[in-house]
Parts: structure tokens; sequence; C-alpha cells
């Protein structure tokens, strides 16, 4: 039995969840996610708790049964709580605003770089060198992230370009050949 797809998912007071046979539909406070999922997954909601079982043991069957299970605990928690990512924003010079439903990144290229809010995802800026990314469906909200994230990757010599939170930037040594003579 999977480890993870064995646990039963509990729907917290405020989210409204509807199982219609392999379609499953959660709404909250922070929106409404549907998803359908695999047909050979069995998904039954009976008084307040969801339970995902699988039809045999085939190696397809188990890896469907966790990822089954915790796509949906993904789509309650998204729509009770939600989801975020930051990201910050590292160089001299390089800052980020927010101009209506827009980013405006500034990035050491000779333009602006733009990013508009797509629907769903709320960009929100606290600082200058700081983006937080939020949405209720966790994919989503990762994906964005990772796109913002692309426009100024950090470089291993400085450390200058956008990073998450909490990432460990590896620094190269820079030229070695300053002066010395072979």
């Amino acid at each position: 039995m999977s480890r993870i797809g064995k646990h039963p998912i509990t729907v917290p007071a405020g989210v409204e969840v509807k199982v219609d046979g392999n379609t499953v539909t959660a709404k909250g406070p922070k929106g409404t996610l549907t998803e359908t999922f695999h047909n050979d997954m069995n998904i039954e909601l009976k008084d307040g708790v969801i339970t995902v079982t699988r039809p045999s043991d085939e190696a397809k069957h188990r890896s469907l049964h966790g990822l089954t299970r915790t796509l949906i605990n993904n789509m309650i928690i998204g729509v009770s709580q939600g989801f975020s990512k930051e990201l910050d924003v590292m160089g001299i010079g390089y800052r980020v605003a927010k101009q209506g439903k827009d980013l405006v990144m500034t990035l050491g290229f000779s333009h602006q770089v733009t990013v508009s809010e797509v629907p769903g995802i709320t960009i929100d800026v606290p600082n200058p060198n700081k983006i937080v990314i939020s949405g209720p469906d966790k994919q989503q909200v990762g994906q964005f992230a990772a796109e913002v994230r692309e426009k100024r990757p950090p470089e291993p010599y400085k450390g200058k370009g956008i990073r998450y939170t909490g990432e460990f930037v590896r620094h190269k040594e820079g030229k070695a050949g300053k002066g010395a003579k072979s």
C-alpha cells in the first residue's frame, strides 16, 4: 500500500468538495479548483473525508495512487490557505516595482523587463528587492515563479540575479591570473 496514498484527507471547515466520478472540484475562500484524475483511481467522499484507492498493485497504479492523493490534498490546501513563493532580487541597481497588474523589473539590461499577472496569480512587491507570488494552484504558482526567476537567474560569480528566498547559490572564484606569472 502506498504510504502517502493510504492516508485519508479531511476536508476543513469552509471548503466545499464535490466528487463526480474522477473529477474533483474544491471551492473555498481563496478560489475554486477543478481537476480530472486518472480513470483507474477510485475517489470517494464520505462524511467530509476523502479516500483514494487503487484497483491493483501494478506499478502504474501504485505510482498514480500517491500522486492522486497528493494532488487532491494540494487542491484543498490551495483553496483554504493558498500557496506562495518568495523571490529575492540581488544586485546593485536591480529592483522591482508593481505598476497596476504588471511587475516591472530593472535587472541590468538596457530595458525594463515587464511581466503581467495571469488569472489566478497575485504578485506582491513588499519592498524593491522582494517579490511574493501567491495563488490557490500550487503548480501554477511554482511555474510562474520559475518564469519570473528565468528573466535573470543568479550568476555564480557575484550572485546577482533573481533567486528563491533561502536558495543557496554556489559562488565560483574569478580568474586567478591577476599579477601572477607562470
